[in-house]
């Protein structure tokens, strides 16, 4: 499980590098604090770009839509995505279709 800090804004200003390395390398998270309350969190740059994907509709519409078709009995054979990813990549497309069970 992830550590959580809180630490008034004013000591993060001091010692800022040192935060920075620690919420990158060893996944933690800081929550700064003005006058006791909380105003602003910070979190790796990789972890804080896959949370703002996620709430992306467009995302989140194909999570859904993938998780019905798995419920549903939907689904291919990993090698045969791995190849299709493969075919699609050697023809220079940018992004293949993942979502296509035939």
């Amino acid at each position: 499980m992830a550590t959580v800090n809180r630490l008034p804004i004013t000591k993060a200003r001091i010692n800022l590098g040192q935060i920075a390395k620690r919420a990158h390398n060893q996944n933690e998270y800081f929550i700064l604090e003005k006058d006791g309350i909380p105003v602003i969190g910070i979190m790796a740059a990789d972890e804080l770009e896959v949370y703002l994907e996620l709430r992306d509709p467009k995302v989140k519409a194909s999570i859904v839509a993938s998780s019905k078709d798995l419920a549903g009995g939907k689904k291919r054979p990993a090698g045969r995505l791995l190849a299709k990813l493969k075919q699609s990549a050697s023809k220079g497309s940018a992004r293949p279709a993942l979502i296509s069970t035939k």
